[in-house]
């Protein structure tokens, strides 16, 4: 872990965005109202050490979330994967989040950060990534890219992992058709039509307790909305991103948690995607091919 002081801030009339080069990390995104800093992701903790675990958002790449039984097949090769947390038995969000990106280009309101050659520990993947991100005015925007260096063909996927505030008065707008059970290994099983506390077409609260879900049939649009802080914040993203995972941890798993942050995360993909038929959203790319995509918040006051 890296300390604050290599921290990178971007800032410009209405928003002020602290970047981490260990993970590729947002670490603290504030917007600048009437007078204050009020954050729109998670505020971090005070003098923490750079844990991407506690920042505002990281990448997901070379592939987000979980894979069953840390074993997959590719076009007729069987590949394994290592885990990569102490407390978790999977090889959990690929490794950007992990690893120290370097810096290509930064000016005040830009900044580019690269992974070069990268080989993803305890996996067959080696790949180069960019991110770059961006603000102008009210606007937040990043963007992924992922180029495969392996010697074979390998299913790659893309993805962001912040983390919003949680209070009382919010309200999430998002678009989605199916929902994924998930067992005790915390991989989905089942699909299933949305229902109940989990439906968000039209703006609704969160429910308090465990929630661990993909969700699928997104429309690349919605809407978290603050009511104490009379202020929404509006996500558009590529098309690439047809899916996002909801994260609400429980006291249970995490001891102290408060239901005072939720995870609303762009995927390109499923969740345990390489067991999908049809790939889960993951795409094929032979050695030097590409994938790439944008999301961008942008807030206002309601």
């Amino acid at each position: 872990m890296t300390s604050q002081s290599s921290d990178i801030r971007l800032e410009n009339q209405a928003l002020i965005v602290d970047v981490a080069p260990q993970g590729g990390a947002l670490w603290r995104v504030l917007a600048k109202i009437d007078g204050r800093q009020v954050p729109l992701l998670r505020a971090p903790p005070q003098g923490e050490e750079r844990n991407p675990l506690h920042a505002a958002s990281f990448p997901l790449t070379p592939f987000g979330n979980r894979v069953r039984g840390n074993r997959f097949s590719f076009e007729g090769r069987d590949y394994d994967l290592m885990p990569n947390m102490p407390w978790d038995k999977h090889y959990l969000h690929g490794d950007g989040w992990t690893t120290r990106w370097e810096v290509a280009e930064r000016a005040p309101n830009f900044l580019r950060l690269r992974l070069e050659a990268h080989h993803a520990p305890g996996t067959p993947y080696v790949y180069e990534a960019e991110q770059t991100i961006r603000i102008e005015g009210h606007v937040l925007e990043m963007a992924l890219s992922v180029n495969n260096r392996s010697e074979a063909a390998l299913p790659f996927g893309l993805g962001w992992h912040p983390y919003f505030p949680l209070t009382p008065g919010t309200r999430l707008t998002a678009i989605a058709s199916d929902y994924w059970e998930e067992d005790s290994e915390w991989v989905p099983t089942v699909r299933k039509r949305v229902s109940g506390d989990i439906v968000f077409a039209q703006a609704a609260p969160l429910p308090r307790r465990w929630v661990n879900t993909l969700f699928e049939g997104w429309d690349g649009k919605a809407e978290i909305a603050w009511a104490e802080g009379g202020l929404s914040l509006e996500i558009e993203a590529d098309p690439l991103f047809g899916r996002y995972l909801i994260f609400i941890s429980d006291p249970a798993f995490d001891p102290g948690y408060a239901h005072e942050f939720f995870c609303f995360e762009p995927m390109s993909h499923s969740a345990d995607a390489h067991h999908h038929a049809d790939g889960g959203g993951l795409k094929r790319l032979a050695p030097g091919e590409g994938m790439a995509g944008k999301v961008r918040m942008s807030w206002m006051k309601a």
